[in-house]
């Protein structure tokens, strides 16, 4: 599974690949992944509050909701295990994530400057 989801993050993020032992140092930490074909989410619980840790969509599947139904999927599990709300960190240069973020719910709550190799990461969150 490691494998695969690095591959796939490797299509999505080709200028920032992770390794597959990257991934499975995540899940060793706590860290809930779901991957399929054409996406993969992981995130954090950690009491009452869920981190997205990251989201990609193969480039050829991107528009399609895929991205949608897995934070519909990481929001009930977090639920589930009492979260209330869910935060990330994104680039201010992803216009395509921070726009996916604002159409299913979360705000922005705080910025990091030139937190990503001198770019601004937008911090957001999402009650639930």
């Amino acid at each position: 599974m490691f494998n695969k989801v690095a591959e796939l993050h490797k299509t999505c993020f080709p200028h920032r690949p992770w390794a597959a032992d990257e991934f499975r140092d995540l899940k060793k930490s706590g860290c809930e992944i779901i991957a399929s074909d054409n996406g993969f989410i992981v995130w954090r619980t950690v009491c009452d509050e869920a981190e997205l840790i990251t989201i990609g969509v193969h480039p050829h599947a991107r528009g399609t909701g895929i991205a949608i139904a897995m934070l519909g999927i990481m929001e009930n599990e977090v639920k589930k295990l009492g979260a209330k709300k869910i935060f990330l960190e994104v680039s201010a240069e992803n216009a395509p994530a921070i726009a996916l973020y604002k159409k299913c719910g979360f705000v922005q709550n705080g910025l990091r400057p030139k937190y990503y190799d001198g770019v601004d990461a937008i911090l957001m969150v999402k009650d639930i």
